[in-house]
């Protein structure tokens, strides 16, 4: 009986040990490998509520750092120190009298290494300390243990190999150079060869190493930092480079070009010198009188333009006309919209308000006297010269709401009415000007078929952006460039008299030979066609890439002058670029971004901007306006308000807005392997020095940092 009892009491005791033992931090150990010669020990935990893990480093006197002690390596070695990685906490600890760093939850640990032979062995653990508010645990250790081959070794040393048997000599390619310089065209062309198997192979190489780094991955806690907002580093790093007001000149003057085309159709140039006229008539007496009055006149239709612009704003928002630019559904119905207003200049019927609209307001103002009249006069111009004006308006304010300035319809009506003013002003202060102004005729429908051919032509961006942010792939480069290529080359045949149309032959001639103006246009027109021949093959045609598609669309492209971004997801570039070791620029941007192609073709295809994307930048285009729907919907919360992301485009956007504090394309942030700004950001701006500069300024922030 006595043998039982002490079984059992022994068993008891156990028991309770056991129970004693706490194991609150759970370790996963693995070794990340790819092509190159260095890989990462990467050693993730998961912490139990209440308990903590110390950081790196804490020193001497405090608690049990975490740290990585190898204990046999044979041909592998360690780079740098051991890095943590996750939401660090600082606290002031009275025990130790200094300040502790820990985590909480969650903590990655790593250890870069580099393979220095074909084989390895690597053996080691990780040593760390864990507390919660009442107890500790003792040093804690969590073993690793790996051997193998390091196939990248071997790989690298044939290809010095290979690259030492290739690569030309230091003389010979001192003489090749000077041969060149004093006009040898065959040494030309060796040094232009050499060059460009230089560059050729660059590339290769650089996309071996993205593909290989591109099977890196980054643990929860590393991308929920990746996440964290940055606004006010970037603004402390940030100047104020002017840009929105760029896009305000910009959309004014857009505007005042359309109202001097609306000016000279057959809806507006007849009226100026009638109107002028009864001003003038009126006030025989007092010219001065006359003078206001249509000075009045100017003002008015300012007025009722600019009222137009600020009411499309009102009504729908900045947010919204922001979100024309990205949506489909909008960008489709502007492209239908565009295409009735070209066929409506085309002749095929005319776009008219009621009647009656005109009626009243043309009886009103005849009834009323004083400033009054003057307005209802100049509102009724605006209703009756609707049939001309309306399509040139439609495309103005489809133009500047898809822009992203969120004044863009306002500054675009007030310049559309300060040119259409302008005439009425001008001919009030200097009557004589009317006798020599050109009578109204034929010339006025050309002008119309002319601005037909114009907006059937940039109807096609708006489906473009549309087809490629839902991935139709209905219209790719080619396909674009070959039906501009049909539009301008008949509106070239239409200037030089080889095309006409039915609304030609009302009130005239048909058969009357083209002016000399409008032939030399249409020989412009023709040669721009022709310009555009090359780039079904691939060529940039840099006048026309803020419109086409992006080169990635073309299916045959013999250009290899392209910049392209290896990555479209902001994770996966960021974690293929911590395994490289190379900094990171951050491109967002659009399908329907016509900025974004411009630099794209202006900037980006300079070589010396494009050695310094390709050799020292990992590049990640994020295109805001992905209408790809996410594999699982994501719920955020934004100014207190929650919002569901559905699109790839909604996830990149909010990245923008929540990270960096910005919502405009093209925008190009370089960022380390953290996710921090190093550099502040660039905008649109052609200068291909300044954008040079901006690259390496990045480039030794990180060099710094490292």
């Amino acid at each position: 009986m006595k043998k039982i009892t002490s079984i059992a009491v022994m068993l008891m005791l156990v028991v309770m040990a056991s129970a004693q033992i706490q194991s609150p931090v759970k370790f996963n150990a693995r070794l990340n490998t790819g092509k190159s010669a260095e890989a990462e020990l990467v050693f993730t935990a998961k912490i139990a509520a209440g308990w903590h893990v110390y950081s790196t480093r804490l020193g001497a006197e405090g608690p049990t750092s975490a740290a990585f002690k190898a204990t046999k390596m044979d041909g592998v070695e360690l780079v740098g120190r051991l890095q943590a990685h996750g939401k660090e906490i600082s606290n002031y600890d009275k025990n130790f009298d200094m300040t502790l760093r820990y985590f909480e939850h969650s903590v990655t640990f790593t250890q870069k290494v580099r393979f220095t032979k074909p084989n390895y062995v690597l053996q080691g653990h990780l040593e760390y300390g864990a507390c919660n508010d009442q107890s500790c645990l003792p040093p804690t250790t969590v073993e690793f243990e790996k051997s193998g081959k390091s196939p990248a070794v071997a790989a690298a040393k044939e290809a010095k190999a290979e690259a030492g048997k290739e690569a030309p000599s230091a003389e010979l390619l001192a003489a090749m150079t000077m041969a060149a310089t004093q006009g040898n065209p065959d040494a030309q062309a060796g040094l232009a060869k050499l060059q460009a198997d230089s560059m050729a192979k660059a590339r290769q190489d650089s996309a071996a190493s993205m593909a290989a780094a591109a099977n890196s991955s980054l643990s929860k806690a590393e991308k929920d930092a990746l996440w964290q907002p940055v606004i006010k580093q970037l603004n402390a790093q940030n100047g104020n480079d002017g840009t929105e007001h760029q896009s305000w000149s910009y959309i004014f003057l857009m505007g005042f070009l359309g109202g001097l085309l609306a000016l000279f159709t057959p809806c507006v140039w007849p009226i100026i010198p009638m109107t002028v006229s009864f001003f003038l008539k009126r006030a025989k007496d007092d010219r001065r009188k006359g003078l206001r009055d249509a000075i009045t006149y100017g003002i008015s239709i300012v007025v009722i333009y600019l009222a137009l612009g600020l009411a499309v704003t009102q009504i729908f928002g900045p947010s919204a006309l922001n979100a024309w630019s990205t949506k489909p559904f909008f960008n489709m119905v502007f492209f239908l919209m565009l295409v009735i207003f070209a066929v409506s200049f085309f002749g095929w019927f005319e776009i008219k308000l009621p009647e009656k609209w005109g009626n009243a307001v043309d009886s009103k103002a005849s009834s009323t006297t004083g400033l009054l009249s003057i307005f209802l006069m100049a509102f009724t111009l605006t209703l009756v010269s609707f049939s001309c004006t309306g399509p040139i308006i439609g495309f103005l304010l489809v133009a500047s709401t898809t822009s992203g300035s969120l004044l863009g319809p306002a500054f675009g009506m007030l310049g559309f009415a300060v040119a259409l003013a302008l005439p009425f002003t001008l001919f009030a202060m200097f009557p004589s000007w009317l006798k020599s102004a050109p009578k109204s005729g034929a010339w006025m429908n050309t002008i119309k078929i002319v601005l037909g051919f114009i907006e059937l032509a940039f109807s096609l961006k708006f489906f473009s952006t549309a087809d490629m942010a839902s991935h139709w792939n209905l219209l790719s480069r080619e396909v674009f460039l070959s039906i501009w290529i049909v539009i301008f080359a008949a509106l070239g045949l239409y200037l030089i008299g080889k095309l006409k149309f039915q609304s030609d032959a009302v009130g005239g001639d048909i058969n009357k030979p083209m002016p000399v103006p409008c032939i030399m246009l249409g020989l412009c027109s023709l040669a721009f066609a022709v310009y555009m021949v090359p780039g079904l093959w691939g060529a940039p045609v840099k006048a026309v890439s803020a419109f086409a598609p992006p080169m990635e669309t073309q299916d045959f492209n013999l250009n290899t002058k392209v910049v392209k971004a290896h990555y479209t997801d902001y994770e996966t570039g960021m974690a293929a670029a911590k395994s490289l070791r190379k900094p990171v620029l951050i491109d967002f941007t659009g399908y329907g971004c016509t900025n974004c192609r411009n630099m794209e073709a202006a900037v980006w295809t300079d070589p010396r901007v494009m050695e310094i994307l390709e050799k020292d930048y990992v590049l990640i285009s994020l295109y805001v306006d992905d209408n790809m729907p996410l594999p699982q919907e994501i719920e955020i919360k934004e100014n207190g308000q929650k919002r569901i992301l559905r699109t790839i485009g909604d996830k990149w956007s909010y990245l923008q807005r929540s990270k960096f504090g910005a919502n405009a394309q093209p925008f190009y942030v370089p960022v380390d392997n953290e996710g921090n700004p190093l550099a502040g950001s660039y905008a649109y701006n052609k200068d291909v020095n300044a954008y040079i500069n901006f690259l390496k300024k990045g480039l030794d922030a990180y060099q710094k940092k490292r």
